[in-house]
């Protein structure tokens, strides 16, 4: 059963690496190439979507983490586990802290109200979520290793 929960759980975390890496150097990129307001509007759109999805994704991560890292507590990479799931902490607190409040004002955001500074603050959002991008993607290369 621990075999099935800990590739489960990588397999969960790894997704939610995927999406986020897809939002940073893919979706982004497409939004900032876009003519006029779509980019905006884009942008807007996904933050309302993925806004809704990912506390879940990022909390539900989280808990399966702690879960393995009790249940396989006196197995090998114990260790990276728990280093994982305090990885996984700090992205949620940049989460809360940085970017959800960016994120918050981003999404309701249309070209007749939103503020003179928008790029500006989409900038900051992109690179705080850079730094949370490479925060899980260690979380995850932490739980791969945790596998073997």
């Amino acid at each position: 059963m621990l075999d099935a929960l800990e590739v489960f759980t990588t397999v969960v975390v790894g997704v939610m690496v995927g999406v986020e890496f897809s939002v940073a150097f893919v979706m982004n990129r497409i939004f900032n190439a876009l003519p006029e307001d779509s980019g905006q509007l884009g942008r807007a759109h996904g933050g309302r979507m993925l806004g809704a999805v990912m506390p879940f994704w990022y909390i539900g991560s989280l808990v399966l983490v702690a879960v393995w890292a009790v249940a396989g507590w006196h197995h090998h990479g114990a260790g990276l586990v728990v280093t994982a799931g305090a990885l996984l902490i700090l992205s949620v607190i940049m989460s809360i802290l940085l970017l959800v409040p960016i994120n918050n004002r981003g999404k309701t955001w249309t070209p007749e109200n939103r503020p003179e500074d928008w790029k500006e603050q989409m900038n900051r959002w992109d690179r705080y979520h850079y730094v949370r991008v490479a925060v899980i993607i260690a979380a995850f290369a932490l739980l791969v290793a945790a596998l073997t």
